[in-house]
């Protein structure tokens, strides 16, 4: 905030991602112990205060062994945020509000407390392997519900996606006490969310959480395009 105080609200885990763009994020990462996330948080912290930053924003690290490495901030709200709220409880949305109105932030570094694990899966509309975008009008919109589910859309039936934007439509948001917990229930409610009318990457993500190699976690940023080429050798 403008009054010097500043907070670290721990890490997204963005190794999912394919042409630089992130496509399923979780929090928190299995790639890095206790000892790395303080130093990565006390880090995140000390740039923060030596730019005299005000708002939310984002410092991303790429990790290398036990070595993590600056990229940039993005100052902004980003996509993922609703993984930071559900481990959190945070409002990331509010608190960002109440820091322009010229308020302190509500909460203090002591007061945050990690619960549990989240994943979010971005929903595009687009083929879920080819990735051609697929604009269009939807007929049919039923999304999934039920513990510890969330769902940020702007999408209803009959809503027609248009060709000129971003192809995101949806963000699907599972929470749960362990990581394995979050999987199951972000497993279940990919089978439950129905769309028609328009393709959506759905499909994909359903097989990325079936994939071994993600549950077991760590994954690098080349996984998903490793995959979808082991995947296009073994359809030839």
């Amino acid at each position: 905030d403008s009054r010097g105080n500043v907070i670290s609200l721990g890490e997204r885990e963005c190794s999912v991602q394919r042409n630089h763009q992130k496509l399923l994020e979780e929090s928190p990462s299995v790639a890095i112990d206790d000892e790395m996330r303080a130093g990565m948080s006390e880090a995140a912290i000390k740039a923060a205060r030596a730019a005299n930053y005000v708002g939310a924003g984002t410092i991303e690290f790429v990790v290398s062994g036990r070595d993590y490495y600056f990229i940039e901030m993005n100052t902004r709200v980003q996509v993922e945020h609703p993984v930071t709220e559900m481990i959190t409880g945070v409002d990331i949305v509010r608190e960002q509000i109440r820091i322009a109105a010229g308020e302190r932030l509500s909460v203090r570094q002591r007061d945050i407390t990690m619960r549990g694990h989240a994943i979010e899966c971005r929903i595009n509309a687009e083929d879920p392997f080819t990735f051609v975008p697929s604009p269009g009008r939807v007929t049919a919109w039923h999304l999934p519900g039920g513990p510890g589910i969330r769902i940020d859309t702007h999408v209803f039936s009959g809503y027609t996606v248009p060709p000129y934007y971003d192809s995101m439509i949806g963000k699907i948001i599972a929470h749960g006490d362990t990581r394995e917990q979050a999987i199951a229930r972000m497993r279940v409610a990919l089978s439950e969310l129905a769309v028609e009318g328009i393709k959506t990457n759905t499909k994909l993500h359903r097989e990325l959480l079936a994939d071994e190699r993600f549950f077991q976690g760590g994954t690098s940023i080349h996984y998903l395009e490793e995959k979808l080429r082991s995947r296009a050798e073994a359809h030839k």
